[in-house]
């Protein structure tokens, strides 16, 4: 559904981070983009979403798919209320008022926003912020989603509720790509991993094939073997 090919991308013209960054994201599978600090992880998703300045290659995304973006900080207008949020969201997304309303209204609902239809994201904590960018993202039911850092600043309630409609959307078909340092809830979550470090994508894979990468026992947990490798790699 959506194939990524960076041969080479970055800030600065002369200092382009990523290099050779390959990797397929299919329907109905949610794949973890990890790695420490600085690794490429934001890099790669604004080369996706195309809002890096140098980039070299290519990103496909199949005829008709639509993506849905959900960034580490949240973007809101200043004088747009939830609400307006939400109509203007739908409208780029041509969905009808019979279609999106109701499902706002359950998004509102289930993060607990109800009732703040009115007033101004802008003035809302991070959490909430969060959250609201969540409802817009899930209320277009997108084809992939592209999420940075997700659960910063979700209390539990809202990180199950998160965690719950990641799940439901994965079973709807969608794609989902998740940048997150939150290992234990990515081994849980995801299907496969793409890890990056200095710019360059080290693995590529399922828990299973990491552990035998970095010759770790089985059972041994996403965490231990992500240090494994970047300690092998830096050694």
């Amino acid at each position: 559904m959506l194939q990524v090919h960076i041969d080479a991308a970055g800030y600065q013209q002369k200092e382009l981070y990523l290099n050779d960054i390959h990797f397929t994201i299919h329907p109905g599978e949610i794949v973890g983009l990890l790695g420490a600090n600085g690794a490429g992880k934001s890099t790669t998703i604004k080369s996706i979403i195309g809002t890096i300045e140098h980039f070299y290659g290519n990103i496909d995304l199949e005829k008709g798919k639509q993506l849905a973006y959900i960034p580490e900080e949240p973007i809101l207008y200043d004088r747009l209320t939830l609400w307006e949020h939400l109509r203007l969201a739908a409208t780029s997304y041509e969905m009808p008022d019979d279609i999106w309303a109701p499902r706002a209204k359950e998004l509102l609902k289930k993060f607990s926003l109800t009732g703040k239809e009115h007033e101004l994201p802008i003035h809302f904590s991070k959490g909430m912020r969060q959250k609201t960018l969540i409802c817009l993202s899930f209320m277009t039911q997108a084809d992939i989603y592209i999420i940075d850092e997700p659960f910063i600043g979700l209390d539990p309630i809202a990180t199950k509720h998160l965690i719950n409609m990641l799940y439901q959307e994965k079973e709807r078909g969608a794609a989902i790509l998740m940048s997150t340092h939150v290992l234990d809830s990515a081994e849980k979550l995801c299907d496969r991993f793409i890890l990056l470090n200095g710019g360059q994508n080290v693995f590529q894979g399922e828990l299973q094939e990491l552990q035998l990468q970095t010759n770790q026992p089985a059972g041994t947990s996403l965490l231990d073997c992500f240090y494994e490798l970047l300690e092998e790699g830096a050694s």
